[in-house]
């Protein structure tokens, strides 16, 4: 789902009341506090047991991987729930402990400048009023979901699966507000820069940068809105970037500073941060030295079972419809492949509502297993450009872009 809309039904009050103080949720005091009593989540690696938070504010029962900067997975149930995930249970991603705890929509600003012809300065009624409003939905996954699960282990957050989201984005394309500042001959790429800052001050301000052409393909989005809400103050409230098909590493949250720059990037998060070795699928061994490194990117498609979890006791016999999700990564997805013989054989499942080729598509499959005891069950995802899920998981020293053939045992009887 992609689309320019007519005009926008936010008046600038309409705006504000339904924020309705989410730029004064009292994040510090949740940071102070233990951990909510919603119990205990074993996520699929050792060493996986984690709280199962819901003190957050505006947010549900999530995963708690880390306080501050705060790291909130979503439980995976949740995604057997719909293809959009919930606005209270989207996981949250922040890279540095200082969060802004109140936000005035009516004061905030978000600046163009650098290499423009003209620097400005645009309110949210700018922003409402003024631009077309554009809507897309887009999975945002976080760059290291799944680390948890890579072997051998790496540093860094140890996420399960659920590290990811879909959302139907609404806002403003970024090249109509780059337009309106005039992007100057010579200009290579455009940075972004939220809100949220580190704890001592030689912390690298978070940033991150695309190809000025990438920035302008009228795809990439400024968001104020998600899944018809404004945005959670955790999920980047009043505004963040929307780069479809692209890891959330570039997702800026509370952005509020857009700069067109005349050179490539060296900041830290761009020249150090978030490198990927540049072979297929990011994938290398852990002995391999001297690879070369580039800033991560697109995403590689996924799929996954929601109604079967791991260990599901069924029936011999028995037919059952079995469902999961699937997303093709930076283009659609073509077709979901089931296979119940250890891969030998592949069975295409049926798609559900195509909601635009970013976002997530369920998936649906008449699972009858015939022979009794342990089975595997496999899914793999093919999107357009016939790229598929490999049979081994790649590796990588930061624990980035994990992919293969999803599985889960069943016992039958």
């Amino acid at each position: 789902m992609k689309r320019l809309l007519a005009s926008s039904p936010w008046s600038r009050r309409n705006f504000l009341a339904r924020a309705g103080g989410l730029g004064v949720a009292g994040l510090l005091g949740a940071y102070s506090r233990p951990a909510g009593a919603g119990g205990l989540v074993e996520l699929p690696f050792a060493n996986g047991r984690r709280e199962l938070a819901s003190n957050f504010p505006q947010k549900g029962p999530l995963i708690l991987q880390r306080i501050r900067p705060p790291l909130l997975e979503t439980p995976f149930e949740v995604f057997d729930q719909g293809v959009f995930t919930p606005n209270d249970r989207f996981y949250v991603r922040w890279h540095l402990a200082n969060i802004p705890t109140a936000i005035d929509p009516a004061q905030f600003r978000l600046k163009v400048r650098g290499h423009v012809q003209r620097p400005i300065s645009l309110t949210m009624h700018d922003l409402l009023h003024d631009f077309p409003p554009f809507e897309i939905a887009a999975v945002n996954q976080c760059s290291g979901n799944s680390r948890g699960l890579f072997n051998p282990r790496v540093t860094g957050g140890q996420w399960g699966n659920g590290a990811m989201g879909n959302a139907l984005w609404r806002g403003v394309r970024l090249k109509d507000v780059l337009d309106r500042a005039g992007v100057a001959a010579g200009a290579v790429q455009v940075r972004l820069k939220g809100l949220d800052t580190g704890l001592v001050p030689q912390t690298p301000d978070f940033m991150k940068s695309l190809q000025v052409d990438h920035a302008r393909d009228g795809e990439v989005m400024i968001a104020y809105e998600m899944n018809g809400r404004p945005l959670p103050l955790l999920n980047g409230f009043p505004l963040r970037l929307v780069v479809p098909g692209w890891y959330a590493t570039y997702w800026v949250k509370m952005v509020e500073d857009i700069e067109v720059l005349d050179q490539d990037d060296e900041n830290y998060w761009m020249s150090k941060a978030y490198l990927i070795p540049d072979t297929p699928g990011a994938n290398i061994t852990p002995q391999q030295k001297g690879v070369k490194m580039v800033p991560i990117n697109r995403m590689l498609p996924r799929s996954f079972f929601t109604s079967l979890a791991d260990g599901a006791a069924l029936k011999q016999g028995q037919t059952l419809n079995v469902r999961g999700i699937a997303f093709g990564g930076d283009t659609g997805v073509a077709k979901v492949l089931l296979s119940l013989d250890q891969g030998q054989r592949w069975q295409e499942a049926r798609l559900g509502a195509n909601h635009g080729k970013y976002g997530f598509r369920q998936w649906e499959f008449p699972l009858r297993v015939p022979t009794a005891g342990r089975q595997k069950l496999m899914v793999r995802s093919v999107n357009t450009a016939g790229v598929t899920q490999p049979d081994q998981p790649n590796w990588n020293p930061g624990g980035f872009m994990r992919n293969v053939i999803e599985s889960i045992d069943v016992q039958v009887s």
